[in-house]
């Protein structure tokens, strides 16, 4: 008797330690959501997330999910809402519709399912379904391209501002920013208020564009409004993309490389990523504002840990930085 009594203390006992060592050693499953897996710049924000995950020693894993390729914004509520049913620890996502995922994101909230938003971010009567804000000031990369623009045509002109999404907060924040910038005056919300002559500036007809993240039809927007206004004086993309397709960007604007090296049209362009420098410093744009994608993916991981911890979230909103290139300074520019 006394065996066995000795023998299930003994088993409580390993019982007991394994359950702590159990949860000591447990692993979260956090996930990673872009717009679209097909556009580059969301690829850095993976690679953080992957070195946020090999440096937490085994405590989480990234999944990275998202659409194939950015839409209005419904394939990636359908993804936000399977991560939610399937219990996920945590989610960190990058809103293509606003107003939709700021929806969505209620259940997330009900279900105890800590979200962080990152790139983009909800609107603002729904941000109490996030926790907090990681990624970059939207308005003031806005406010950036606008600079270098002025800088390039102090005396105004017509322009054409090319965006993502019509539904994308951040890009209509950084729209807001250029506009507000040319005119001299602050709108009340985004996208802020047409030009139309405020500050020596008129946007073209048609224009902004909006590409959808559809890559080949940002190159051939790109290339119909320089044809059609032929004294453009400034062309500004809120996105990299139709630079994120270097071969066919690059035999569009070569045609106008002699108005850029005139500083006659003020091509200036969201986003630093490699292939985007390479344009620069070919002289294939006259300035790039570039946002830290690979921070957003490595800080947005290490918050959700450190909340499944017991720790507080992070401070909201969380800013990771710009860098402001031109072709004087693609040498040294980023990271600064």
């Amino acid at each position: 008797m006394r065996k066995l009594l000795l023998a299930g203390i003994a088993t409580a006992v390993v019982g007991a330690f394994g359950t702590a060592s159990a949860q000591a050693q447990e692993s979260y499953t956090f996930a990673l959501v872009p717009k679209g897996m097909n556009i580059p710049f969301f690829d850095f924000a993976r690679d953080g997330c992957m070195k946020a995950q090999e440096e937490s020693g085994g405590k989480f894993t990234c999944e990275y999910i998202g659409p194939g390729e950015h839409g209005g914004g419904d394939e990636q509520v359908a993804i936000v809402n399977d991560l939610i049913a399937r219990g996920i620890d945590g989610i960190a996502v990058s809103p293509s519709n606003a107003a939709a995922m700021g929806r969505a994101l209620a259940a997330a909230k009900d279900a105890g399912i800590p979200v962080l938003t990152w790139d983009s971010d909800v609107l603002e009567k729904d941000k109490a379904n996030r926790l907090a804000y990681i990624g970059t000031y939207n308005y003031d990369i806005g406010v950036n391209l606008a600079k270098l623009v002025q800088g390039i045509k102090p005396d105004g002109g017509t322009i054409c501002i090319q965006s993502g999404g019509a539904a994308a907060a951040n890009h209509n924040e950084r729209m807001q920013g250029i506009r507000d910038t040319l005119s001299g005056t602050k709108s009340e919300a985004a996208p802020g208020e047409r030009l139309t002559g405020q500050g020596g500036w008129t946007e073209v007809e048609g224009c902004p564009l909006y590409t959808d993240d559809d890559l080949p039809r940002s190159v051939q927007q790109l290339e119909d409004i320089l044809a059609k206004f032929s004294d453009l004086d400034a062309f500004v993309p809120t996105g990299g993309f139709p630079q994120f397709v270097p071969n066919a960007y690059e035999a569009v604007v070569s045609k106008y490389k002699d108005k850029l090296d005139k500083k006659e049209l003020a091509l200036v362009v969201a986003d630093t990523l490699p292939v985007q420098m390479e344009l620069l410093k070919k002289g294939l744009s006259l300035g790039q504002v570039g946002q830290r994608p690979f921070e957003m993916g490595y800080e947005s991981m290490n918050a959700l840990l450190k909340i499944k911890e017991g720790g507080d979230p992070p401070k909201d909103p969380t800013y990771t930085g710009l860098d402001v290139c031109t072709q004087e300074n693609a040498d040294t520019c980023l990271g600064q």
